[in-house]
């Protein structure tokens, strides 16, 4: 059975010929056509249409051209010149206070007085700031003021009158964020200042470093090590081993004797064998973690040890363990898998969460949008990062980086994601078409950090083509520990259900060392239980779509049960979001806005949810349409609602009434399988 593209997705409802409408199809029939078979009470009657319409206007979606019609926003684009010189007379208004005058109360209290980009404007922001949203402000249980003072949307309940602060610093490592890049790590980066010894030492183990020229200007500064004339923007090389010269490259015996005769660890066998453990995962002591490192040198580069050493010595570059079998794992989503969304799935249940897919090349330039991907709360006690990138020397220095700078269990490198812009870029699914330069990316970022490697995969780049039973292999030996297959090709996007038979088949060939985990419209339990019995090779399955529909799926796995939640219950998990966006985002007009928007763009999963209570076969499948419908109550019947303008509905009730003026329009349209989440 195939999942309906997005061109056939509005027409697959109207399938059925007019004179045998939903309400006449039996169960089977309607599943057949991929239609959910919701009781006949619950159906809408059919709407009224006109004959001279064309088939797309004949769908049963009559809401889509208002979600999905771009001219307005088109209309309106503006060049980005414009769209700076915008925000910066936007800041200047009087509505856009400036922080440190709204959290202190005082005018005198900026360091840049009148050279300051805000308004210090107390009086005449008091008369147009909007009214207090209801609710109490999600800073009131942290210890100390609220950060965003005046300019909070809940400020009257600022008073210690009407609740009691809390003072313990417990409070607040509970509701703590990491991976916060600091400022001098991002000027050395805007600079291209910032060293990667261990990254070029690995690069230069492998051959895959360029030596003898020092780069152009704006180039990244290592020591001359790098041909000016072969790197890109961050100046990283951008050859395959296959087109280095053979007299450029560091002759690996000279590098291997090198490390050899300056290593000199600390470490004992009584300390490897005395290593804690916690869940299969060995944890390494930071005392033995540091006499190993001081004694290093900078060029040291995997677990290089004498071959006349008769005591078996623990390496910091050793790689620890990681179990993922039979452990829930949220997939890592784009624009939906934020940091407020993952404390949402790991209330209800899921054990490991991994942040949105970050570009190397935005990583390494600093940017502060793309290292905000990368925050961890202190509630993901099992947690990783993604990254994308397109040559070794770029992913192996943004690994470095991340492993430097943040706390993590793994690092994921995306060699799945199908999206033209990253495709295009030789990143993503087009690895899949380039198994030597897989191979370096991996081996370069492996020798490069301690902490674990796992890849996300697809089964291949073109339809009919699948390619990874090939190379998993030998993917346990380049140093990775896990790797995910999504079961669909570059090419099919999102369009087919996934070959599970396919993942299956990697599963049993995959080498001991190597975890295979499974990817593709897990979406109830009996699916989780389903393939887990059918491949006991599978260490786990990863949930992607399935969690943003319903994200209390975890919940229904942990439990072994179908779970007909309420619209209150639904609406109680909406309120949890909200609380959670406005503590990451902040509580100010910015923060309730941001909040909304993300909001509503996860309220463009959840409507396809179509309530178990409501359906004459169960389970329910990730590729059902439903028909037009009731539910059992009027907040049911909104959820259920494919229209934006019944999500900005909800979100009014939450966050109270949008702006004037606010439009929304969908990035991630919930029937668009070709642009959902990035592989």
């Amino acid at each position: 059975m195939e999942d309906p593209s997005p061109r056939d997705d509005t027409s697959n409802v109207a399938e059925a010929p007019p004179t045998l409408p939903h309400c006449q199809l039996t169960a089977a029939e309607l599943v057949a056509k991929s239609i959910a078979p919701v009781k006949r009470e619950f159906l809408r009657p059919p709407p009224a249409r006109n004959c001279d319409k064309s088939v797309d206007d004949n769908s049963d979606d009559k809401v889509a051209p208002q979600v999905a019609a771009p001219a307005p926003i088109l209309k309106d684009k503006k060049s980005k010149r414009q769209m700076k010189r915008d925000r910066r007379q936007e800041q200047k208004s009087v509505l856009h206070i400036c922080p440190t005058v709204a959290k202190s109360g005082n005018v005198n209290s900026c360091v840049y007085s009148e050279n300051c980009r805000f308004s210090h404007d107390l009086e005449a922001f008091k008369s147009q700031k909007p009214a207090d949203l209801e609710g109490v402000c999600p800073f009131l249980s942290s210890a100390g003021p609220c950060p965003y003072g005046l300019a909070c949307r809940f400020g009257g309940t600022h008073k210690v009158d009407n609740v009691e602060v809390a003072t313990s610093a417990n409070v607040d490592k509970k509701n703590s964020e990491m991976n916060v890049l600091t400022k001098d790590v991002q000027r050395l980066l805007w600079k291209n200042r910032m060293k990667f010894p261990k990254a070029d030492a690995a690069l230069k183990l492998l051959g895959l470093q360029v030596q003898g020229k020092k780069p152009k200007p704006g180039g990244n500064d290592n020591d001359g090590e790098t041909d000016g004339s072969n790197v890109d923007g961050n100046g990283c090389c951008r050859e395959d081993s296959s087109e280095v010269l053979e007299e450029d490259i560091v002759d690996k015996a000279d590098v291997a004797d090198e490390v050899r005769r300056s290593k000199k660890t600390k470490c004992s066998t009584d300390e490897a064998c005395d290593a804690p453990t916690n869940g299969g995962v060995i944890i390494h002591e930071k005392d033995v973690g540091k006499s190993c490192k001081q004694s290093e040198p900078e060029s040291v580069v995997g677990n290089i040890v004498e071959d006349n050493d008769k005591c078996l010595k623990l390496h910091p570059r050793e790689k620890e363990i990681i179990d993922f079998r039979d452990k829930l794992y949220l997939a890592p989503l784009t624009t939906v898998g934020n940091l407020p969304f993952r404390r949402v799935c790991k209330g209800l249940g899921v054990d490991i969460t991994c942040g949105e897919m970050a570009m190397c090349t935005s990583l390494l330039q600093g940017q502060t949008s793309e290292w905000a991907l990368l925050r961890r709360h202190s509630s993901e006690d099992f947690f990783g990062v993604q990254i994308c990138g397109a040559f070794p020397d770029t992913v192996a220095r943004t690994v470095e980086l991340i492993d430097d700078n943040c706390t993590l269990d793994f690092i994921d490198i995306n060699m799945g994601c199908p999206i033209d812009i990253v495709v295009n870029k030789g990143a993503g699914s087009a690895l899949l078409t380039k198994p030597m330069r897989m191979k370096s990316v991996v081996e370069a970022s492996s020798k490069a950090v301690s902490t674990p490697l796992t890849l996300k995969v697809r089964t291949g780049y073109f339809e009919g083509k699948n390619r990874v039973d090939s190379l998993i292999a030998d993917m346990g030996n380049w140093g990775t520990t896990a790797v995910t297959v999504h079961g669909r090709t570059r090419q099919q996007r999102y369009y087919k259900l996934a070959d599970w038979e396919y993942i299956y088949q990697c599963a049993r060939a995959a080498p001991s060392n190597l975890q295979v985990l499974g990817n593709g419209d897990v979406f109830s339990y009996l699916d989780w239980n389903a393939h887990k019995s059918d491949c006991p090779e599978l260490s786990t399955c990863m949930i992607a779509r399935g969690a943003l529909v319903k994200p209390w799926i975890f919940t229904e796995i942990k439990e072994q049960r179908h779970w007909d939640i309420t619209s209150g219950e639904r609406l109680n998990i909406l309120k949890d979001y909200v609380r959670f966006g406005l503590e990451h985002w902040g509580s100010d007009s910015k923060g309730v806005e941001t909040t909304r928007h993300f909001l509503l763009e996860w309220l463009g999963y959840t409507c396809r949810y179509i309530p178990v209570g409501l359906l004459d076969v169960i389970p329910p499948k990730i590729n059902w349409r439903a028909p037009s419908y009731f539910g059992r109550d009027d907040l049911e019947t909104l959820m259920g609602s494919d229209s934006a303008a019944d999500w900005i509905r909800l979100t009014e009730m939450l966050l109270g009434k949008v702006p004037p003026g606010f439009t929304f329009a969908p990035k991630h349209k919930s029937n668009a399988y070709d642009k959902a989440e990035n592989g």
